[in-house]
């Protein structure tokens, strides 16, 4: 019985320092992102239209995690997830939208 006890106090911590370390990770993307569509703007290479939808790009994903957040459980990994793949398709619409050769 007290093995178990053990056994569950140190599941649960691995869980919550595991969900605070996936919290850094789209935090740091997010701020990443951010900084390479700042860094388009200010080198022409994205248009107005472009860092337009852009920027909407990474509001819906922020509006996402806030959500996932206050739903009681915090970011679970079906819900890291999801995250981590809108990241990932944020970041391909950044990489094409500043390499298609369209200058302000």
């Amino acid at each position: 019985m007290r093995g178990l006890t053990i056994a569950a106090l140190t599941l649960a911590g691995v869980l919550a320092l595991g969900t605070a370390a996936q919290a850094g990770s789209i935090n740091t993307r997010e701020r990443r992102q951010a900084h390479r569509i700042a860094d388009g703007v200010r080198s022409g290479e994205l248009t107005r239209r472009e860092t337009r939808r852009l920027l909407a790009e990474q509001a819906w994903i922020r509006y996402e995690e806030t959500r996932y957040r206050h739903s009681g459980a915090g970011i679970g990994p079906r819900e890291y997830l999801d995250l981590q793949r809108d990241l990932n398709r944020a970041n391909r619409h950044i990489y094409r939208q500043k390499h298609d050769r369209q200058r302000r």
